[in-house]
């Protein structure tokens, strides 16, 4: 008579485990792009983080905005389907030019020459790094670019990397390759200011890629020319010693973007628009603006096409092919003025 009692406690026993562990997960299973630790989520005013800000259907409406950048994911995606024969394990590596905004939810894969430099000022304001100044023009640009001041997504654990790579919004600004190319080679060989660079990769490009190069030229390395930048950027010997400087390096060994998928692609080209987009996404529109830059000194595809003027058809295609990925992914036309066609 006291079998049955006891099969029904040990019932009742299993049914109450049975409903607390439905309850656990309930309680548990969070979206994505709502996990975090504190307000790392990155949530704004809203409740949302800026993750669902931009697939949330019901917050944002199909602007002319928002269309532009689903075409730029989609033809992103399309040519890494296309282009990239085998996918790899992200490392630690791949991860030092991401950004990392925890209180916003925001990963900025930045890009040098393409407005990096206020990007960053941008993330400082956001993150507390530039203290009390709200005007990002406020910080000094060298300030800017010191290590420690933005945390990287390679200082992160694999578990916290993981989470962030799911949850935050992830954006890169690209620009048109050979326009950002001659922008480098303007900023750090033709400044006299620029004299690391000069002794650094002056030097060795004047070495390796100048006939009878004058024993001051070997010295200061402060007048390469543009043709001699190109030769040094083909030579197969000179990825052999040593990685590209960030500088010149394509932005998808920068950004890899057939690894990580951007939410928002950017571009210079669209620079202030994409810009306010960004920050509209992340809920501080009205707290921080982005700075415009001075358009008269900027690096455009007219002042390409001069540069390139004295390039031969055979090293101009030898260096599109060194840069092609970046055309390809980022829907970028090859230039009218290249002669190798």
């Amino acid at each position: 008579m006291r079998k049955p009692k006891v099969n029904r406690m040990v019932l009742a026993m299993c049914l109450w485990c049975f409903i607390m562990v439905i309850f656990y997960f309930h309680s548990n299973l969070k979206p994505a792009s709502a996990q975090g630790s504190g307000r790392s989520s990155g949530q704004g005013k809203s409740g949302r983080s800026p993750l669902q800000m931009l697939y949330d259907s019901d917050q944002l409406e199909q602007s002319a905005v928002q269309v532009t950048h689903q075409g730029r994911r989609e033809l992103l995606e399309d040519a890494c389907r296309s282009y990239t024969r085998k996918r790899r394990v992200l490392i630690p590596e791949d991860l030092k030019h991401i950004i990392v905004d925890d209180q916003h939810g925001l990963l900025y894969c930045y890009v040098p020459k393409v407005a990096c430099t206020n990007w960053k000022r941008v993330l400082m304001v956001l993150t507390g790094a530039a203290g009390p100044r709200r005007d990002p023009l406020a910080i000094p640009a060298n300030e800017a670019h010191v290590p420690g001041n933005l945390r990287t997504l390679s200082e992160y654990s694999t578990s916290q990397i993981n989470q962030r790579l799911r949850s935050y919004l992830k954006f890169v600004f690209v620009r048109e390759p050979f326009e950002r190319l001659v922008s480098a080679y303007r900023n750090k060989f033709t400044r006299s200011y620029n004299t690391a660079f000069h002794k650094r990769y002056g030097t060795k490009i004047i070495r390796q890629h100048r006939t009878d190069p004058q024993a001051e030229a070997l010295e200061r390395g402060d007048d390469v020319s543009f043709k001699e930048f190109v030769y040094y950027l083909v030579d197969p010997a000179t990825q052999r010693e040593e990685p590209f400087n960030e500088h010149w390096e394509r932005v998808h060994s920068l950004c890899h973007p057939c690894l990580i998928h951007y939410d928002v692609v950017g571009k210079y080209e669209t620079l202030e628009q994409d810009s306010r987009y960004v920050l509209q996404l992340a809920g501080v529109k009205g707290q921080v603006t982005f700075p415009t830059s001075a358009k008269s000194t900027r690096t455009t595809g007219d002042m390409a096409a001069q540069f390139f003027h004295s390039i031969s058809p055979f090293y101009q295609k030898k260096l599109y092919n060194l840069y092609h990925m970046d055309f390809l992914l980022f829907n970028y036309s090859t230039p009218e003025y290249l002669k190798f066609q």
